[in-house]
């Protein structure tokens, strides 16, 4: 039998206008909502990522994120 789906958690979340954009786009593909595609995508986070690439997309990311901020 499958869990019931409930978002039990809501937070406020702060990203780019690309992340948003991203996050939007994958969503309406999907057919979800935002909120249900960030679930899906964290509650399968190891399947749906290659942790080789992530590690040096977030090396990439942390180094650029002082420039960002300004």
């Amino acid at each position: 039998m499958p869990k019931r789906f409930r978002l039990t958690r809501r937070l406020p979340v702060a990203m780019t206008e690309d992340a948003y954009r991203r996050l939007k786009r994958f969503a309406s593909e999907a057919g979800l909502e935002e909120g249900e595609a960030l679930s899906f995508l964290f509650e399968h986070f190891d399947s749906v990522t290659r942790s080789e690439n992530l590690t040096a997309r977030l090396r990439l990311f942390t180094a650029e994120l002082g420039a960002r901020k300004r």
